[in-house]
């Protein structure tokens, strides 16, 4: 049976994912680092330009074109706006509202991707088994940030919906690279349209809305800014267009939501020394049994090797 009839994710893609989680929750704290240093639509233009210059020093290498057709340009340049418009949506949304409400909006993301995959991708449909699964994995986020949920108002409600558009984004983008550019591109091609197209936008909108877009620059903001570009831009990014290129992306966006958790577990607590809760493990614990409700196979479904 070929990835795409696949029911189930194996072993080693779901060990792969949950680093992913981690490397994306260790960058929770490089931003922060970094951040004091370089405004945020500056610092994402910057990650996206030298991710970009790495993926085409790579292919450049290997032989591999940038654009093997007028259709991977296309849906390249639409995938790296979107990437753009997300992160734009982030940085803008986050001025109006509480950056836990944030993460809470953000990570509705698988559930736009699960549906999404449902109508418009074959051989990915949705089920009560993986709807369950996603909404109890979503709790342990709503767990982890619902403390600090603040106070609903009309002031902090342009915000809210900017990080719900993001989330939407997310999950649009993510749909849109299997659909479109997975048939056309290998994975090394699709993220380099990400980021070399993104990059543009956001210095863009850094030169339009950030003043003082560099602050200085520590020697703690440098490797913090490196992290970013290389590990997570550029590796870790690379890895994840292999899984979504593999496998069904319903299955690989629920894993996401071990993002947050490990992002207040090892950033917060191991590298900025915030305290830690015992809601931070009831959450881990609850998108733990989600992702496994959500990568059990049903009657009959194709287990992974």
């Amino acid at each position: 049976m070929t990835p795409a009839h696949r029911r189930q994710l194996p072993w080693g893609p779901v060990a792969i994912l949950i680093v992913l989680s981690l490397v994306w929750g260790a960058n929770m704290a490089a931003i922060k680092i970094a951040g004091r240093d370089l405004a945020p639509l500056f610092m994402a233009g910057v990650r996206s330009a030298v991710a970009s210059v790495c993926l085409w020093g790579w292919m450049a290498l290997a032989g591999i074109p940038s654009f093997p057709s007028r259709a991977a340009l296309g849906h390249g340049l639409a995938v790296g706006l979107m990437f753009g418009a997300e992160f734009a949506a982030i940085y803008f949304g986050l001025n109006f509202t509480y950056a836990s409400r944030a993460y809470v909006f953000l990570y509705t993301q698988p559930f736009f991707t699960a549906l999404g995959a449902h109508y418009l991708l074959r051989h990915d449909p949705m089920n009560r088994r993986k709807a369950l699964g996603l909404v109890l994995a979503f709790a342990g986020v709503v767990v982890l940030f619902g403390k600090d949920w603040g106070e609903v108002t009309l002031r902090t409600l342009p915000g809210d919906l900017m990080l719900l558009g993001a989330g939407a984004l997310w999950g649009a983008t993510t749909l849109y690279i299997k659909r479109f550019l997975t048939p056309v591109a290998v994975p090394l091609q699709t993220l380099f349209y990400q980021v070399a197209f993104s990059a543009p936008f956001l210095f863009l909108l850094s030169l339009l809305w950030e003043p003082q877009p560099v602050r200085g620059m520590s020697a703690a903001g440098l490797w913090a800014l490196a992290y970013q570009c290389i590990v997570v831009a550029f590796l870790s990014y690379l890895v994840w267009f292999e899984l979504v290129q593999r496998y069904p992306v319903s299955l690989l966006a629920g894993f996401t939501f071990f993002t947050p958790v490990f992002g207040v577990l090892v950033s917060g607590a191991l590298i900025l020394k915030e305290p830690l809760t015992a809601g931070v493990f009831l959450a881990l614990g609850l998108v733990s049994a989600g992702m496994i409700l959500v990568n059990r196979p049903g009657p009959g479904g194709a287990r992974g090797a």
